[in-house]
């Protein structure tokens, strides 16, 4: 059957005139497969989630190991937790390579090679060295998943569901984390390395089963390949070609080769620009700097539990992500990025109101002191429990799991590999910049002033949402693309 023919079998079904064929094409399709093959990817994030969760329960075994070898002292620490952000920085670049050269699929692939590879140095190891490495290219193997998942989610997907499965990416991740955390309650710093090498030898076996996505196998002249891969995702039931022609217009008007002079194209560079900005906001949120105070402000609370305290924050990222996952296809990107940065922009003011109390002296004890002559800061401990719960949840109901789905959504195919790498860079060098510079920036502008600082942030990045981030919901990749061009999508 021709296109024309599934056209018009499509509008045949169309009686009323009021179904779009986009709307008779999507009640044909089956999700079935296309669950399967998200799933399947984002067994990256979870890895990428053990990564990032690994060194919290780990470090305090290895700053107290017997053995001399291995003992890591304050420098050490720092640096066995923030090199994972410089090999995730490199291993963005090396993705918008890969991606683009051998695939989306075939680079999922081999990402899991130095997950596993990072975890087994680490597992072996015998010096600090070793640690290093293992870090390194577990930090590698991150980069070039963050790169990856969204852009092979989001050409695989529909609009109907591409909100919702692209926020699995940040689900898993979160899940990751909370699911190393929890790991550490039981086992050493070796058997957890054990446990974190399971998921990407998962996502090996498991990608060998599933497609190449169409919009990549179509860029490259498969077209045969790409209506196999559309028939597998869609089900048996939807006429596929009418789908993969929309697909191959979008393609053959644009051209298919990325050169620089690409970059003058409004359509390149709008979208190109919003991403970078997201990601520069997502790292300017604070975040980082929230999680590095977690276990603090839970002991001033007096929760003496703080490896358990680290499993309740784990536990608010995965709800709230979950919660933004089952919503985001029906609230839209924009309305959730906004909510998002209003609850931070009041939890990092409240978190500065808290710190700037605590150092008062003399003036919070007129304020606090209770009869009883208790210590104020423990009155203002709720305030602290407060403001985190509030900032986690805020944060992942929107800028944690929308920049890196817009990221795979506002890309035109030919520059899609080499846009997501500098949004990738970005990313983790503005996490490894804030990581690395936070206790300077403490040491400036006082704790009240850092987080006053990231409540500005927050403001700008509300407006930022407000006037430059279109809505996505709903709309095509190629319609996106025209979007941003300024003509009428397919």
């Amino acid at each position: 059957m021709d296109v024309d023919d599934e056209r018009r079998g499509l509008l045949d079904e169309d009686l009323t005139g009021l179904v779009s064929e986009q709307d008779a094409y999507l009640s044909k399709v089956k999700n079935r497969n296309l669950y399967l093959a998200t799933f399947a990817s984002v067994l990256g994030p979870m890895s990428f989630g053990f990564v990032l969760g690994y060194s919290s329960p780990a470090l305090p075994e290895l700053m107290n190991i017997a053995d001399p070898r291995l003992q890591l002292n304050n420098i050490q620490a720092s640096w066995f937790g923030s090199i994972v952000t410089v090999g995730a920085a490199v291993g963005g670049l090396l993705g918008g390579w890969m991606v683009e050269k051998i695939g989306r699929k075939l680079s999922l692939m081999f990402c899991s090679l130095p997950f596993v590879f990072g975890f087994t140095v680490i597992i072996a190891a015998q010096n600090v060295w070793m640690l290093y490495i293992g870090r390194a290219l577990t930090g590698l193997a991150s980069g070039i998943t963050s790169l990856v998942v969204p852009l092979y989610i989001s050409e695989m997907a529909h609009e109907r569901v591409r909100g919702t499965l692209g926020s699995c990416v940040q689900l898993m991740v979160v899940l990751g984390i909370m699911g190393v955390y929890l790991a550490g309650l039981f086992l050493d710093w070796r058997w957890l390395a054990i446990c974190s090498s399971i998921p990407p030898t998962l996502l090996m076996v498991c990608m060998c089963f599933m497609p190449e996505t169409p919009r990549f196998l179509l860029s490259q002249g498969k077209r045969q390949e790409a209506v196999e891969a559309l028939r597998f995702l869609r089900g048996p039931d939807a006429p596929v070609e009418w789908e993969c022609a929309r697909i191959e217009d979008a393609c053959d008007e644009r051209g298919s080769n990325f050169q620089v002079s690409d970059l003058k194209n409004p359509g390149v560079y709008k979208p190109l620009m919003i991403g970078i900005m997201l990601m520069v906001f997502q790292q300017m949120t604070g975040i980082n700097a929230i999680m590095f105070y977690a276990e603090n402000i839970f002991e001033q609370a007096h929760f003496k539990e703080s490896d358990l305290a680290s499993v309740i924050v784990g536990l608010i990222q995965v709800i709230f992500t979950a919660i933004a996952a089952l919503i985001m296809d029906k609230a839209g990107r924009k309305i959730l990025l906004i909510i998002s940065g209003v609850a931070m922009v009041i939890s990092t003011t409240a978190f500065g109101v808290y710190f700037y109390l605590m150092s008062s002296g003399a003036s919070l004890d007129l304020l606090l002191m209770d009869a009883a002559g208790e210590k104020p800061h423990t009155d203002l401990a709720w305030l602290a429990l407060a403001s985190m719960a509030i900032f986690i949840a805020g944060f992942a109901l929107g800028w944690g799991p929308i920049p890196w789905l817009v990221m795979s959504e506002i890309f035109p195919v030919k520059v899609r590999g080499f846009s997501s790498a500098i949004c990738v860079l970005t990313n983790w060098s503005m996490a490894f910049l804030i990581t690395k510079t936070f206790q300077d920036m403490m040491n400036l502008l006082t704790s009240a002033g850092t987080f006053w600082l990231f409540a500005c942030m927050c403001i700008v990045n509300v407006i930022f949402t407000m006037v430059f981030i279109p809505e996505t919901k709903g709309k095509t990749l190629e319609q996106i693309e025209a979007m941003f061009r300024g003509a009428a999508g397919p």
